[in-house]
């Protein structure tokens, strides 16, 4: 039987009770283990636990995952103070965006989900909007934390597909959930647009001049990936690329 394909997760750091943590979605995990078809590993964020070499060489590709986490605003040139400075997780931005540019350039396949998107397009130069829904003619794309995690995750907005993700998924049009407050305001050179939603505020990018695989989606195709087309088109694809 052939061995399958690892990937690795950079966690998120969280206090829990009187203790910190370095944990990752189980939905994440999931999805990359049931249609990605590979085995999982977790990276801690805690501060000297990772060599980004070490990783590179145990890892066939890497998971950039969503997190109630913000990036900082000081890792994109931004004047601006953070608007939620409780949601702030400073020892994932200290790994994830060096550990992106590091896998970018030898070409590890990349796929990249929500806060992950974000770091990717901060990583290669890029800016964000902290707060989506305060600026003029942009949509409120964050979740209703009132409701049940299932209506959390339904589709709420149309999504314009064109390019990889058109192609891979089969249409030019989807309908996608929304779980996000901050978004891309300046996209990085290196990468390019290829889903835009209703307001204009880009949800999928691919990287156009790196020798590897790099794609990455503003929203959760993660949840419950395998009951959804589009989302099992995107890990299979990324299963695809990781077994070569």
């Amino acid at each position: 039987m052939a061995q399958r394909p690892t990937v690795a997760m950079v966690a998120d750091t969280r206090v829990l009770g009187p203790h910190q943590f370095d944990v990752v979605g189980r939905k994440y995990i999931k999805a990359i283990s049931e249609l990605s078809e590979a085995t999982v590993i977790l990276l801690p964020a805690t501060p000297g636990a990772v060599s980004i070499e070490a990783a590179l060489a145990l890892a066939d590709g890497l998971l950039f995952t969503g997190s109630t986490a913000n990036v900082h605003p000081d890792l994109y040139g931004s004047d601006e103070p953070p608007v939620l400075p409780d949601k702030l997780d400073p020892d994932r931005d200290a790994l994830t965006l060096p550990l992106l540019r590091a896998a970018i350039e030898v070409g590890k396949p990349i796929f990249c989900i929500c806060r992950g998107f974000q770091e990717l397009n901060v990583a290669l130069g890029g800016t964000l909007y902290q707060a989506i829904q305060n600026e003029p003619g942009r949509m409120d794309h964050r979740e209703d934390l009132t409701t049940p995690l299932d209506v959390q995750y339904s589709a709420v907005h149309p999504l314009k597909l064109s390019g990889w993700f058109a192609k891979t998924i089969g249409t030019d049009n989807i309908m996608v959930n929304s779980l996000h407050g901050q978004g891309i305001r300046d996209l990085a050179p290196r990468l390019v647009a290829e889903a835009i939603a209703p307001d204009g505020i880009i949800e999928g990018v691919r990287l156009k001049d790196g020798p590897g695989f790099c794609v990455g989606t503003q929203w959760h195709p993660e949840w419950q990936a395998s009951g959804n087309p589009a989302s099992t088109a995107l890990f299979k694809a990324f299963g695809d690329v990781i077994r070569g």
